[in-house]
């Protein structure tokens, strides 16, 4: 099966998340659905119904978690020496070399991407484009309204 690359803060947040619904969610909905089926008749009891449904969906994202840290390959960026090129868990400082402006992405997992909080999908087209080359070259970005060139100004491993 194949191992899917993750930063070493991606694999704890989903360490916490699957934490907190062991040890957590899954206590209080076997309580609540103990508490519903105190009120008799199953088939019309619509808490007990409500409390099956979130239970099942609190089972599959636990299986789901499990799953995706079992095929993950946690990368520590911290530990690989700098050498000024693009890999995997970097965060990377880019130019438009039309507009002057810059913009700062670390490249994460397809799991962890979010743009808001400046994290990209290295299987985005922004972050193909910039694995490989090195602080100073200029890489062409194909996007939907045309094509885009940025210049890597500074990659950090943080």
């Amino acid at each position: 099966m194949n191992k899917f690359p993750m930063t070493v803060q991606g694999a704890r947040a989903l360490e916490d998340e699957l934490k907190h619904l062991k040890s957590v969610m899954r206590p209080q909905i076997t309580q609540a659905i103990a508490e519903a089926r105190e009120l008799g008749d199953l088939k019309e009891n619509a808490e007990y119904h409500a409390a099956r449904e979130q239970q099942g969906m609190v089972e599959a994202r636990i299986r789901d978690i499990e799953g995706r840290l079992q095929n993950a390959q946690v990368i520590d960026i911290s530990t690989i020496p700098h050498t000024g090129k693009v890999i995997f868990g970097v965060t990377v400082e880019i130019a438009n070399v039309e507009t002057d402006e810059t913009v700062t992405y670390q490249i994460v997992g397809d799991d962890e991407s979010d743009i808001k909080q400046g994290k990209l999908s290295v299987s985005s087209p922004i972050a193909r484009a910039l694995v490989g080359k090195e602080e100073g070259d200029v890489v062409v970005v194909k996007t939907p309204s045309g094509t885009v060139e940025y210049e890597i100004v500074e990659v950090r491993h943080i």
